[in-house]
């Protein structure tokens, strides 16, 4: 099986997951199993293919909050959320962090599967995409002057020059520098 067909399963119930390992085994995928958000955060920063099977109620961490996490340490793995204890409040809080879907428990196996194939059939980041976020932020956070002297530099129009500087302020940088 490839990596791109992994699903992580998060889940404090070993019944459940071993159920789920069973299912998504038949289905053709690779089922990692974790059986606390601790273990699979620990995990995470070394993986960067599948998707992430998330339970909502356990103990320590809940599952949304483990999303929030995932978000913040900038893994983009897609999310499948499944619980036991669903709610519209708390489906619309993990659609809204960015999950592809959320099932209740007992869920259909066909369901299921079909909403980690449309987990695992999304467009990754690319590190293109990434540095170009990164590159916002920044340019976001500049104060007033800062981005008015940025301005200045960057071409208005394609007709604008970008700016020159003269050999003789150039020498009396390197001179100011160097003091």
């Amino acid at each position: 099986m490839t990596a791109e067909r992994t699903v992580h399963v998060v889940d404090d119930d070993a019944a459940v997951r071993r159920s789920l390992e069973r299912l998504l085994d038949a289905a053709g995928f690779n089922a990692i199993s974790y059986e606390t958000p601790m273990a699979f955060l620990a995990a995470a920063p070394g993986l960067s293919t599948g998707c992430v099977l998330l339970d909502v109620r356990m103990p320590g961490m809940d599952g949304l909050t483990l999303q929030a996490r995932l978000t913040k340490m900038d893994n983009h793995l897609p999310v499948v959320v499944i619980t036991g204890q669903g709610d519209v409040q708390t489906a619309v809080r993990a659609m809204k962090a960015g999950a592809v879907d959320f099932i209740e428990k007992p869920y259909d196996d066909e369901i299921l599967v079909k909403a980690i194939e449309q987990a695992l059939s999304l467009p990754r980041p690319t590190d293109r995409d990434r540095e170009a976020t990164e590159a916002a932020q920044c340019v976001a956070a500049l104060s007033p002057r800062e981005r008015q002297v940025l301005d200045g530099w960057l071409p208005a129009d394609q007709t604008r020059s970008s700016p020159t500087i003269s050999p003789s302020a150039s020498a009396r940088w390197r001179y100011t520098a160097l003091a």
